[in-house]
């Protein structure tokens, strides 16, 4: 074939490279996994098998096999059955692992079984980036992001899933039930065997009423009221970002602000932010070494008791308010518009009046709150504006100027939830274009945790390759023994 580059014959005979060595370049990132997991200390770190028994057949080392995890999952290839192959046929594994190519079982029992090893490793690499001194600004993103499980929808029960299910089942026994009045009267001859054939549908129908009133007794005694079958742990969760729900995880993250690293992370199967706030802002400052720390957060995170327990740590959040005011929908004003004044302990309304404390109250949610308004209110001009009961009455939180200085610190940093966004949302994008937008492979909570970090994990060496390079990168992971 003319004017076209051309391959070498099948049967030429090549000398190929006198060692596997001379096929992997100085800059392949194959050298850092390596390097990374060489300088562990896997037993301290709670790997199974480290010391290897006195009797019996050998076993593979856990660095094996960690080493191909952390190889997976740094080329998006997470499945054991695929690492199965690829150790089999791909020159990078085959020096990785020194030419050995565990069975597909071998490898998802790893995993399996070493969940706190794992999670401890990831760690560890949060660690070395502290000894490096990447994180200096002390400032970190939080946010959240559901993750699905392998369990599907169909197999997750809800109570609201058994009354749809049980109205669709009582609209099809009413059709049968017509069928057969209908036909009783227009097919007299055929009328036996089609009763017969109506009859047993209907019988079934409510043999799965009856399954489906058993179900919804015992989902009461669920903590949350819901049950999946596949993946106990999963829970049904909203997903802002496709409009509709998933079966899954609720996956927390703490990320630099700096270098985008993730420093802390969890898994939680709680479909909501409100109570993550102070536990991932403590977990980012211990990973991070730092006694003062900047924690920005959504809306959602946005919760009293959680904001004071970060204050009372040390620790500054930046987290607006929800917009949730029922008066400022219906065009009134809101609690925004009255003025504290410290000195008086008194609210100042839109009219100009005085609202004094009145009493202490309990609110729904167990917050000690403290409750006031003012004796002019059947007389204001302003009233139609303010209140449709008799008097507006204020609540005060008895820590409600943790939230004022929440506040005032985001009016002082007017980008700050442009800082959060560009810093923590993408993370979460490429974690799950990593996974292939799909579920996660293990079921139940530990397991799921243990898989996350082996993303994070991947994640963050990436990172830490494209900030320091592959020289700088392993020449620290040696220096600080890993």
């Amino acid at each position: 074939m003319k004017r076209f580059i051309e391959g070498e014959d099948r049967q030429q005979v090549a000398l190929l490279p006198e060692c596997l060595d001379d096929y992997i370049g100085e800059d392949n990132p194959v050298r850092v996994v390596d390097v990374f997991v060489e300088e562990l200390d896997l037993q301290a770190l709670g790997f199974k098998g480290a010391d290897p028994a006195a009797t019996g057949r050998p076993a593979y080392h856990p660095a094996v096999l960690l080493k191909l995890y952390i190889y997976g999952y740094l080329n998006r290839i997470q499945s054991s059955r695929r690492l199965e192959r690829e150790a089999q046929r791909n020159v990078e594994l085959m020096w990785l692992t020194g030419r050995l190519s565990p069975d597909f079982k071998t490898i998802a029992d790893f995993r399996h079984d070493n969940g706190a090893g794992i999670r401890n490793v990831c760690k560890r690499f949060v660690g070395m980036c502290r000894e490096l001194k990447l994180f200096t600004q002390a400032i970190v993103a939080i946010d959240g992001s559901k993750f699905k499980a392998v369990n599907s929808r169909d197999r997750n029960v809800t109570p609201a899933k058994i009354d749809a299910r049980q109205r669709q089942i009582e609209q099809s026994i009413q059709r049968y039930l017509d069928a057969l009045e209908t036909a009783d009267r227009t097919q007299p001859a055929q009328v036996e065997a089609k009763t017969e054939r109506l009859q047993d549908k209907i019988k079934k129908l409510r043999e799965q009423m009856r399954q489906l009133d058993e179900t919804k007794e015992q989902l009461k005694h669920e903590p949350d009221g819901q049950r999946s079958t596949t993946d106990p742990d999963s829970r049904s969760m909203n997903s802002q970002a496709k409009g509709s729900g998933l079966v899954g995880y609720n996956v927390q993250a703490a990320v630099d602000a700096k270098h985008h690293l993730i420093v802390a992370h969890e898994v939680t199967n709680v479909g909501h932010d409100r109570a993550q706030l102070s536990k991932m802002a403590q977990a980012a400052r211990e990973a991070m070494g730092k006694s003062g720390l900047r924690a920005f957060a959504d809306r959602g995170y946005f919760n009293g008791t959680e904001l004071k327990a970060c204050e009372d740590a040390g620790i500054k959040t930046f987290v607006p308010k929800p917009m949730t005011s029922n008066a400022k929908a219906e065009g009134r004003f809101d609690k925004s518009d009255f003025i504290y004044i410290v000195r008086d302990d008194e609210y100042r309304c839109p009219a100009g009046e005085r609202a004094i404390y009145r009493f202490n109250t309990i609110e729904r949610n167990g917050l000690n709150a403290r409750v006031y308004w003012t004796s002019a209110c059947p007389r204001c001009s302003m009233k139609d504006e303010c209140t449709t009961s008799d008097y507006r009455r204020i609540r005060r939180w008895e820590h409600e100027e943790v939230l004022e200085r929440v506040q005032q610190r985001l009016d002082r940093k007017p980008d700050a939830m442009t800082l959060r966004r560009s810093t923590v949302e993408h993370v979460f994008g490429t974690l799950k274009h990593w996974m292939g937008w799909t579920h996660f492979l293990t079921k139940t909570l530990e397991h799921v945790s243990t898989e996350m970090s082996l993303h994070v994990l991947a994640y963050n060496l990436k990172r830490v390759i494209a900030i320091l390079g592959m020289t700088r990168t392993m020449k620290a992971m040696k220096l600080a023994g890993a």
